[in-house]
């Protein structure tokens, strides 16, 4: 059974399509095409498993094929892995009509994006993610971008995609240790505007960590409803959007002081809503109990609870960075309690300090 979501954004909408064997059904992606010719971005991990299904489900379809294979991880996600693709769409001739589809996760999707939005000033692009983190969240929103070694995510574009197209039986091939960063991401959700979402992750975490069909699917489904109402209100971020970066300032800090793939961006985010979790309840924002909740449901994710200690310097250096710093003022989004959270630049500077100087 396949679910559909769409992403409200008048002439820019688009569905979401969660469901099984999504690969093999060209009929999904065709009506999203120009014509018929696409380049796959994809990279050496994903490759092997799941290039040559689309790739025969397209080229079956009358679909002519091009493939770009990046090497794998957050460490690529840079000018450099950018320019391999516009050298083969460049060496192909791609035109405005060619569509680029993005096969894999949070960091194929991103640097696929962005390559769309500034290949002959913009060409559609598809989102295929195989990861969890990429389903429930980079794939949809239009976010697109790459690293730079001073801050993460600073050079990009919203730029949406034409289609996005979560297959589900992607996940059985994902690490454990991937599983746990994509669910980071689906309990943000929970924390910020769901309640009644965060309470069945907690009855159902074990089966989600057991990849059961059921569970699985309709976690991605809340999430990227979850997601899609956020977007639709707010595009650009220019309010309740940014919402969706709870733990994220921190986590970005992060990744950046220990080395961009050293921790995958979910378990620094884990990391980070913890501290954003801890600051809260300083400021008499959460309460023990909800502090207590959120820890357990992140520990049974195997997350880590423990971010590194960088030192309170280090972290406000970093933090200084981050795309949401108003007036240089380092804006956080904190917790009201499980269900509701606040993008604010009003806290107490010291109950900072003793948040960041337990790492």
């Amino acid at each position: 059974m396949i679910q559909t979501l769409h992403v409200a954004l008048d002439n820019r909408s688009y569905p979401i399509h969660i469901g099984s064997n999504l690969l093999s059904q060209a009929d999904l992606i065709l009506p999203h095409l120009k014509r018929k010719y696409v380049a796959i971005v994809t990279n050496t991990t994903v490759a092997p498993l799941y290039l040559e299904k689309l790739t025969s489900t397209l080229q079956n379809a009358g679909v002519t094929v091009i493939e770009i294979i990046l090497p794998d991880g957050e460490a690529y996600k840079n000018t450099e892995t950018l320019n391999r693709i516009y050298d083969a769409l460049l060496k192909n001739r791609c035109e405005r009509s060619t569509t680029l589809i993005a096969l894999g996760g949070g960091v194929i999707g991103d640097l696929t994006g962005y390559a769309a939005a500034t290949y002959l000033r913009g060409v559609p692009f598809i989102q295929v993610p195989t990861t969890l983190l990429s389903q429930v969240d980079s794939s949809v929103g239009g976010k697109t971008g790459i690293n730079h070694p001073l801050g993460k995510n600073m050079i990009g574009a919203f730029y949406q995609p034409k289609l996005v197209l979560a297959d589900i039986d992607a996940l059985q091939t994902l690490p454990p240790r991937e599983l746990s960063a994509g669910l980071a991401e689906v309990i943000k959700y929970g924390l910020i505007r769901d309640a009644d979402f965060f309470d069945w992750l907690e009855v159902n975490i074990g089966k989600l960590m057991a990849l059961d069909e059921a569970a699985i699917s309709y976690a991605i489904y809340r999430s990227c409803q979850n997601k899609a109402e956020v977007v639709a209100a707010d595009e650009h971020e220019t309010g309740e959007r940014a919402l969706l970066n709870l733990g994220h300032t921190f986590g970005h800090a992060i990744e950046n002081a220990m080395g961009y793939g050293v921790w995958l961006h979910g378990e620094a985010v884990a990391a980070g809503t913890i501290m954003a979790a801890d600051l809260s309840k300083r400021m008499n924002w959460l309460n023990a109990d909800e502090f207590a909740r959120i820890l357990n449901l992140l520990n049974a994710s195997n997350l880590p609870l423990q971010a590194p200690k960088l030192g309170v310097t280090k972290y406000l250096d970093l933090m200084a960075g981050d795309k949401k710093v108003a007036d240089g003022k380092i804006r956080l989004v904190l917790q009201q309690g499980i269900g509701k959270a606040v993008i604010t630049g009003d806290y107490d500077a010291n109950k900072l300090n003793e948040t960041l100087s337990l790492t």
